[in-house]
């Protein structure tokens, strides 16, 4: 019995091995489509960010997505959110990405994972650190020396991490894409992409399928696409199917037919109105890419928040600045709720798959707290608040050229001070000449705001004073380019400004941490200029939102509030505009608030705050209003 029992439990040991090595995903070139475990396998899969999603609400929003008929997600990981500060790589709380891949896992969805290094997704930089901008002359996503150095670095903790997590190692990632939508960049370089490819065969293995995803013209198929990785495309409503699947098949005449990036809705910019797609049109083009044996990325299925700093931002024929909502007009919408979108989608999903029994999650409950009055407690010329949340640079040289990167502050605001040439008793154009302003600067003269000006479209404006009488701009970083050649972009004054014929000089820089100042309560009322009446210019406000035993989901509107960013609890909700719109509320996550303690709100306004100095919490969102003189909570 003795060796009986001995086979026995050895058998049971090796099971764990025998099972992950019968595990295989794989592409199938004589049948034209994926096989997973050696059956012939079409995924529907959706777009979700965990970097956009509070993490209480990760299993929440994947419980839902597979409650849809999903079988698969598709993720992207953004560089800068892991590695912040060169050779700093954080994996904790909101970012443990493997807790979230162990959710998805557990939840029953696979995995398409996107790591980059580049990922676009109107993210800050497209994912990019903007610690690589400190080499100054570095060609992003090409094959300079600097950038392939760091981007190997990266992926050699990132892939490392993640080759437990493939399919045939036991894991729920099926797939990975290199690069991301490369035929889009100028650069076109080839030996960029085969480095990419040989890393990640090197940390992932010959047995994993990589792949590259386009957008739907030649060009970007002919400079995406690299012998050894699958050719991928992406396109929405707008695009004839069949032609689009017909290009994928000049560049992969076998294998499955793949949407990378089918696009259930679109961003919205600064200015724009809100973005929508037609959910008649989206089932119907979904159902009919499913009937052809497709495999379908719904880009996005959740798209979730660009808390604190994280929106990229476009530069076509201007910069373009994307909001702080990523609803994306998506089936599950910003604060995770299912839409009809998401009911017409599940339709046509349970033609061709069987759709899991149960009912779908509801809602996360939603709740109006109501108005909550601030006080004036800081504005920026005081010397107190500097000396707290900056740490002063004097270059030695007259132009201030000195952008946030130079200074170790990638996101956020920077203070440049210098003092007036000479007497200016009459209105004299203060100039940047080569639109050197990244992006929007607020001037004042002795702590008396003057008005602002904006990169590429307000470059003059107007100041008097005495001469030695000290000038603040305050630069605000709206965020930078993730789209296109213009993705090394620089933030701060990176050129001189000039005021009459006199070329200022001497600048002093103060980095300005204003959430380092929130988090340690600095900045909350009863500190400094408590009860001081509104003005103009850069300005901070706090107040309290009491408790209430709840700590529900809620939406913060800014009626008669200018342009900003809100804390609630230390946590950066992000960027407000009403003025500018199409967003009105700002998204309160539950888990962002206490039901038993006061709640700290803290307002960074920078141009100007209304008399009443309300804010209103409500219990839905508005992502494309028009400011009204009167809001109710409901």
């Amino acid at each position: 019995m003795k060796p009986l029992i001995t086979f026995v439990l050895l058998s049971l040991c090796l099971l764990p091995i025998i099972f992950a090595d019968s595990r295989s995903f794989s592409i199938d070139y004589k049948n034209n489509c994926f096989r997973k475990d050696g059956k012939p396998f079409q995924y529907i899969s959706g777009s979700i960010h965990y970097s956009r999603i509070p993490r209480e609400y990760w299993k929440d929003r994947l419980l839902k997505m597979y409650m849809t008929g999903l079988n698969a997600i598709q993720v992207y990981v953004p560089w800068n959110f892991h590695e912040t500060l060169q050779g700093v790589f954080n994996f904790a709380g909101d970012r443990d990405l493997e807790y979230f891949l162990n959710l998805a896992n557990q939840t029953g969805l696979l995995v398409i994972l996107r790591p980059g290094p580049y990922i676009c997704a109107e993210w800050e930089m497209g994912g990019l650190p903007a610690w690589l901008l400190q080499k100054p002359n570095i060609i992003l996503r090409s094959a300079d020396t600097e950038y392939l150095k760091a981007t190997s670095v990266w992926f050699g903790v990132l892939l490392t991490k993640m080759r437990p997590w493939l399919y045939q190692n036991g894991g729920n990632i099926i797939s990975v894409q290199v690069e991301n939508e490369y035929g889009s960049y100028f650069a076109c370089d080839y030996n960029y992409m085969r480095h990419l490819h040989n890393l990640f065969r090197l940390f992932l293995g010959e047995d994993v399928i990589l792949f590259t995803t386009d957008g739907n013209t030649d060009k970007e198929m002919i400079c995406g696409t690299l012998e050894g990785l699958y050719a991928t495309i992406d396109f929405g409503t707008d695009t004839n199917i069949t032609a689009a699947f017909i290009r994928q098949r000049r560049f992969e005449p076998k294998g499955p037919l793949v949407n990378s990036e089918f696009y259930t809705g679109w961003l919205d910019h600064w200015g724009d109105k809100h973005a929508s797609v037609d959910t008649v049109k989206v089932s119907k083009m979904l159902g009919e890419m499913l009937s052809m044996g497709a495999s379908v990325n719904m880009y996005m299925f959740e798209g979730g928040t660009n808390f604190g700093y994280w929106n990229g931002a476009d530069h076509d024929t201007r910069f373009r600045s994307v909001v702080t909502s990523y609803d994306y007009n998506a089936p599950l919408s910003e604060a995770g709720d299912p839409t009809d979108k998401l009911l017409a989608i599940r339709d046509v999903i349970k033609n061709f798959r069987d759709i899991p029994v149960g009912p779908m999650p509801p809602a996360t409950p939603k709740f109006a707290y109501g108005f909550v009055t601030l006080q004036k407690v800081w504005t920026f010329h005081i010397a107190k608040l500097i000396c707290k949340i900056s740490c002063p640079y004097k270059p030695s040289y007259s132009v201030p050229i000195l952008c946030y990167v130079n200074c170790v502050q990638y996101y956020g605001s920077m203070l440049y001070r210098t003092t007036l040439p000479r007497n200016v008793p009459e209105p004299t154009p203060l100039i940047s000449p080569l639109n050197g302003i990244h992006d929007r600067a607020y001037v004042s003269v002795n702590g008396v705001y003057k008005g602002l000006m904006e990169r590429d479209t307000a470059l003059v404006m107007n100041v008097t004073g005495q001469q030695g009488d000290q000038l603040d701009i305050i630069v605000e970083n709206m965020g930078r380019v993730n789209f296109g050649s213009y993705i090394n972009d620089n933030k701060g004054l990176l050129g001189n400004l000039i005021l009459g014929n006199d070329v200022l000089t001497d600048w002093s820089i103060y980095p300005l941490d204003i959430d380092t100042a929130v988090a340690n309560g600095w900045l909350q009322a009863g500190h400094s200029g408590s009860g001081m009446e509104a003005g103009d210019g850069p300005m901070i406000y706090s107040g309290t939102l009491k408790s209430t035993g709840l700590a529900w989901d809620t939406f913060v509107k800014l009626n008669g509030w200018t342009k900003g960013q809100v804390w609630v609890n230390g946590v950066n909700l992000g960027r407000y505009w009403p003025q500018r719109g199409p967003q009105q509320t700002l998204y309160v996550p539950g888990p962002f608030l206490s039901a038993t303690q006061p709640n700290n709100i803290t307002v960074l306004e920078l141009e100007r705050a209304p008399s009443h100095r309300r804010i209103l919490f409500m219990d839905r969102p508005q992502l494309n209003s028009v400011q009204k003189d009167n809001d109710s909570p409901h």
